[in-house]
């Protein structure tokens, strides 16, 4: 009743409250001044708008549950608007052509509903005052760049998530202010083409989960303030050209495709890169050895490629990595023990990104730079346009890969060393990695005995040795690893007593099996015979010392058998001792 009896307001915000039923048409035509109206976090289901034209310029009515199509006069009523956002509704059909008509709109955000159909040949022409459009997540399809595309004020474009297919045209090509473009999961083919090394502002460019092939465009290079590059799960192919420098790329993303060829020394030489994917492609060759003193790699992810050699000590200078990935590769050699120098494995009292402190200078976007309202407001913060720096790392632990983004990244240290050729015994200084989540050693040639200075791994919950060749006691001093949760050393050659207290209670037959000495609970086995199992007795000591005398004294008479038929046959084959 309050609002029924207003006629002067000029901004109105009625978020997250639990309103519901229709668009409330009734305040626009009754504050033929209000200038800002949202209505964003409430239930209305039904939109639609009267046929007088109103000045509203900014209007956010997100994660609503209106459902249908647009008003198709929306853009005659609401020709003003410089900000709309009507994404997570479930809003169908496709955007009107009366669009057109707002010529000023700066921020268009339609993303997360149930739209379909071609991109509006109004919205990409007429509305060239656009520089944040977001139409990701619907079901939108066919061409993604028409040639006729005329957004030439355009910064921030998200087109991913939708069923887009073809080749890529050069629609896009007139917007030459872009910062950020993402097209990932669609279904578009052909090549990268070599024009989009033209946008000297881009920042982020996300092309993943799409059709293409061919290889990276080497104009990449001149893509001078590209931060974050991906272009995963593509069919890219043919070996990486060792021009490609990327030097000011923080985040490189190639995982899943069919690149090989040997990995450019240029991805290590540099000090920008924070993130390197590259898993599941064709690698081979060694790990590039030349590596950056002053490298700040935090992911370093190689994992299912056919790397070979042995793990350079080189590595060992990425004292910020956080989690690495070298598994099911073909290095062979033994664990460089320097391999713990990371010093967020060892202490990890930062964040491992320190996303919270890197704002993204391209979502600083506040529509009060684009109107001049006459009066003075504190707006809400889905106005002020932050584009949050979308860094994923994938790493497998507990058997299953895990994605890792946003706070819970920050955390996360893991190594992953399994599937190998790797030899010789483990070492100690692992035992240092206090911060360490996740360690996977398993599928390798591994020797000796379990450190005991891993029961200072405090905040290790998944530890993995199996099938190595280990030999010993599990240490009793692992049951201090409280955070333990998933425990394997099958398959080696382990003896004694399992250890039954704290996390170690919860471990089953299968993080044993295939130790033949092992005995405890865990596997129903006693180990009251245990020194007869591993002491042989004197009886059997001296008939082994029996057998090998008996050996020796054979071994004796078949060599001298041997030499006197070989010294019978030389004098049987010269002429001169056979006529004697």
């Amino acid at each position: 009743k309050f609002l029924r009896h207003q006629f002067n307001l000029k901004y109105l915000d009625l978020s997250h409250n639990k309103l519901a039923g229709n668009f409330p048409t009734w305040l626009l035509e009754n504050n033929t001044k209000l200038e800002v109206l949202y209505l964003i976090n409430n239930s209305f289901s039904g939109f639609q708008l009267t046929g007088a034209q109103h000045g509203l310029l900014s209007l956010d009515i997100s994660k609503n549950s209106f459902t249908g199509e647009l008003p198709q006069n929306m853009g005659i009523v609401l020709q003003k608007l410089v900000y709309m956002n009507i994404s997570k509704n479930s809003f169908e059909g496709n955007i009107p052509s009366s669009i057109a008509k707002m010529q000023g709109l700066r921020f268009l955000d339609v993303s997360t509903n149930n739209f379909a159909g071609e991109l509006s040949q109004s919205l990409v022409t007429n509305c060239f005052s656009l520089i944040w459009l977001d139409l990701s997540n619907n079901n939108f399809d066919g061409q993604i760049f028409p040639n006729y595309m005329n957004l030439t004020q355009l910064q921030l474009l998200y087109l991913d998530n939708n069923h887009f297919s073809g080749k890529i045209k050069d629609g896009l090509l007139r917007s030459t202010e872009l910062m950020v473009l993402d097209i990932s999961n669609n279904r578009l083919s052909g090549h990268i083409p070599s024009w989009m090394g033209n946008f000297s502002y881009l920042q982020i460019l996300s092309m993943s989960k799409n059709l293409l092939e061919g290889n990276i465009p080497v104009q990449f290079n001149d893509l001078l303030d590209l931060e974050i590059l991906n272009i995963s799960e593509n069919n890219l192919s043919g070996s990486m050209i060792s021009t490609l420098n990327l030097s000011s790329v923080e985040h490189l993303y190639l995982q899943n495709n069919a690149l090989g060829g040997s990995i450019p020394n240029t991805f290590f030489r540099g000090s920008a890169l924070e993130t390197l994917d590259l898993r599941d492609n064709n690698f081979s060759g060694r790990i590039p050895h030349q590596i950056n003193e002053h490298s700040n790699l935090r992911a370093l992810l190689l994992r299912a490629n056919y790397l070979q050699g042995p793990i350079p000590h080189q590595l060992c200078r990425l004292r910020k990595l956080g989690i690495m990935d070298l598994s099911h590769n073909r290095l062979y050699g033994s664990i460089p023990a320097c391999i713990t120098n990371s010093l967020f494995w060892k202490v990890g009292n930062e964040s491992l990104y320190q996303l919270d402190e890197e704002g993204a200078d391209v979502g600083n976007v506040d529509i009060r730079d684009y109107y001049n309202s006459t009066v003075q407001l504190r707006l809400d913060e889905s106005d002020l346009r932050w584009l949050v720096k979308q860094v994923e790392v994938n790493f497998m632990t507990k058997n299953r890969y895990e994605s890792y983004k946003g706070v819970i990244l920050e955390h996360m240290a893991g190594l992953d060393l399994s599937s190998n050729e790797l030899t010789g015994n483990i070492p100690s200084e692992i035992g240092d990695l206090q911060n360490i989540h996740g360690l996977n050693l398993s599928y390798n040639f591994l020797s000796g005995s379990i450190p005991e200075s891993f029961s200072n791994l405090k905040m290790i919950e998944s530890l993995d040795l199996s099938h190595n060749k280990l030999n010993g006691q599990i240490p009793p001093q692992l049951t201090e690893l409280h955070s333990l949760s998933k425990f394997d050393v099958s398959y080696n050659n382990l003896s004694g007593p399992i250890p039954d207290k704290e996390q170690f209670s919860t471990f089953d037959e299968s993080s044993y099996r295939g130790n033949l000495h092992l005995c405890g609970p865990p596997i129903n086995k006693s180990c009251t015979n245990l020194p007869k199992l591993l002491e042989p007795s004197s009886k059997g000591a001296e008939d082994e010392s029996a057998v090998d005398m008996v050996a020796f004294y054979w071994s004796f008479v078949a060599s001298y058998v041997t030499l006197m038929l070989g010294l019978l046959a030389i004098l049987w084959i010269n002429p001169y001792w056979r006529r004697l």
